[in-house]
């Protein structure tokens, strides 16, 4: 009778244990999005908030974090607004709203996350991003992840590409080219390699090199220097649509469209719905647009799913970022069989994958080195045919040849 008595009690005192247990186990885990929603900059907020939410939808209807018995990701979502400041004012009141974090991502444009960055990491909260600055990864941040290729290695690809594709079209290489681009981060770190040696180790000389400070008032100045120095073509480093717009809308005035002057383009604004609305097709026509991600053959119906929900008329770089990253977090949560952000950091650290998450780069590779930056990232090519922006590099994602513009 006894030792029922205590088997009895000994079940019983169990019992608070395992309840404790259970209350303790998180029934969701958040995620912070910190992009520009105003501003300037807020239609490529708009479409990374398009595909956050979308894997936000797709993870739970898989059954979540399943590690953590089934807790469910939530997204919590702040706005950058339109300066470096008002960015990193934004990443304080998000970590002092939401000190429960698992990680983030953001902030879309490179001096955004510079700033944001600063503040995240001091937090000591994992944060992953699109933008392209090589200083982002360059100063010992311990706490960031850069998914993109860096301005640095986008230039150092990407002109001669450019060289490459001109020869084969018109049987002779360029010599001249000119330079049109604002002073944000991403645009000087990546023309800095190209003004001090790329062109010249190409045999390319700078006809013209305008800089200016967005948001931009008036090309019309730039473009009649670029049309008194008669380049071979011209490299755009704008970082909006705005911008995009006015300059496209000045060469197409001065009857100096893609097919009369070749152009490229650099990142995935110069590839949305927007600048289409904004811009017409007929201006767009023969646009490269070299940037650091596009979905490929393998996100067909994702790309059918977003559209059908979004109304976008396809699936394009800043919403593939934000799906991916979603999944990025996920999968380190899922492996830490945690919430709490150092070990979620560590997770990333420690991702080598080549399915999954990395599906969504056209590499197939999903690795960060020792500064936090993607093993094997590479610059994807897509060129404006009839009205949408159509991958034409590399070989993973092409869906058409390249069509180098008549000149």
């Amino acid at each position: 009778m006894k030792l029922t008595r205590r088997a009895a009690l000994a079940g019983a005192a169990s019992l608070p244990a395992v309840s404790a247990a259970r209350a303790q186990a998180p029934s969701e885990v958040k995620i912070a999005m910190l992009v520009p929603l105003s501003g300037p900059w807020a239609r490529q907020g708009i479409l990374e908030q398009m595909g956050a939410r979308l894997a936000i939808e797709d993870v739970n209807a898989a059954g979540g974090i399943k590690s953590m018995g089934g807790a469910k990701l939530k997204l919590v979502e702040y706005d950058t607004q339109d300066s470096s400041e008002k960015a990193k004012d934004g990443a304080q009141r998000m970590l002092a709203a939401e000190p429960d974090l698992a990680g983030g991502f953001g902030c879309w444009l490179s001096s955004f996350t510079l700033a944001a960055t600063e503040v995240t990491e001091r937090a000591e909260l994992p944060w992953l991003t699109l933008s392209y600055s090589d200083l982002i990864t360059g100063r010992g941040f311990k706490y960031v992840f850069q998914s993109s290729p860096t301005a640095d290695r986008q230039a150092t690809e990407e002109l001669p590409m450019v060289m490459e594709l001109a020869e084969k079209a018109t049987g002779k290489k360029p010599t001249k080219m000119a330079i049109i681009g604002d002073n944000t981060a991403s645009s000087v770190s990546f023309m800095k390699p190209i003004r001090e040696h790329i062109a010249k180790d190409l045999g390319l000389t700078i006809v013209t090199d305008e800089v200016y400070t967005p948001p931009l008032t008036d090309a019309t100045t730039m473009v009649q220097h670029v049309r008194s120095a008669r380049p071979d073509f011209v490299l755009f480093q704008s970082t909006n649509v705005p911008d995009d717009k006015l300059l496209i809308d000045k060469f197409a005035e001065f009857n100096l469209r893609c097919d009369k002057l070749p152009k490229i383009g650099g990142g995935g604004h110069w590839a949305v719905p927007e600048l289409l609305k904004v811009a017409g097709a007929e201006n767009l026509e023969g646009m490269l647009v070299g940037l650091a991600n596009w979905p490929g053959k393998k996100q067909a119906e994702l790309e059918k799913r977003f559209m059908a929900k979004t109304g976008e008329p396809w699936f394009g770089h800043d919403s593939i970022f934000a799906y991916v990253h979603v999944l990025i977090l996920k999968e380190a949560i899922e492996r830490a069989g945690s919430a709490d952000r150092r070990k979620v950091a560590q997770a990333i650290r420690e991702l080598n994958m080549t399915t999954g998450p990395a599906d969504f780069f056209p590499d197939g590779t999903l690795k960060y080195d020792e500064k936090g930056r993607r093993v094997g990232a590479k610059l994807c090519i897509v060129q404006w045919r009839n009205g949408k922006p159509t991958p034409v590099y590399p070989a993973s994602i092409a869906a058409a040849d390249v069509m180098w513009p008549k000149v």
